[in-house]
């Protein structure tokens, strides 16, 4: 995700004092494995669950690039 910004994906991180960041990211890793799992099993009665995480994992990915894209103009 984002590998234009994976060095300060990984300071960021490392840092830990980006809460809000943390939290988007955990979360997105999150729904990221349970859509993956979701999808694994899925017999056709869980479509509707699959398609509302992955609409949560989107709207929390473009919130990821804007304060990636906040903290890379901060560094500069």
């Amino acid at each position: 995700m984002f590998p234009e910004y994976r060095d300060l994906i990984t300071r960021l991180k490392t840092e830990g004092t980006n809460h809000r960041f943390l939290h988007l990211f955990e979360k997105h890793n999150q729904l990221d494995h349970k859509i993956s799992s979701l999808e694994s099993h899925d017999a056709g009665g869980i479509h509707t669950e699959i398609e509302t995480l992955k609409k949560e994992k989107l709207h929390i990915k473009d919130e990821l690039y804007s304060l990636l894209r906040s903290e890379a103009a901060a560094s500069k």
